[in-house]
């Protein structure tokens, strides 16, 4: 499963520059869809188009992987090796 470390760049960026950042200036500055951001902050493996995270890269001034963070099934379902 892909999971989305969108809080965590919006926190860092929050830290950073001493200000609060929405999701409704997120939607203003990349062109996505609030939904579509919606779904990326609560909902685990959503699936987002490959064109959205390139506006969040360029957005966030980060790399694909530290936006997407890839997990694998067993840990998201408690089970052991």
């Amino acid at each position: 499963m892909l999971r989305y470390r969108l809080k965590e760049l919006i926190a860092e960026k929050e830290f950073r520059e001493r200000r609060r950042v929405t999701v409704q200036e997120l939607v203003e500055a990349t062109g996505i869809a609030r939904n579509t951001l919606s779904k990326m902050l609560n909902q685990h493996g959503a699936s987002v188009r490959s064109e959205n995270l390139g506006r969040l890269c360029g957005y966030f001034h980060c790399r694909i992987e530290e936006l997407v963070e890839y997990v694998p099934d067993d840990a998201t379902n408690g089970a052991s090796p």
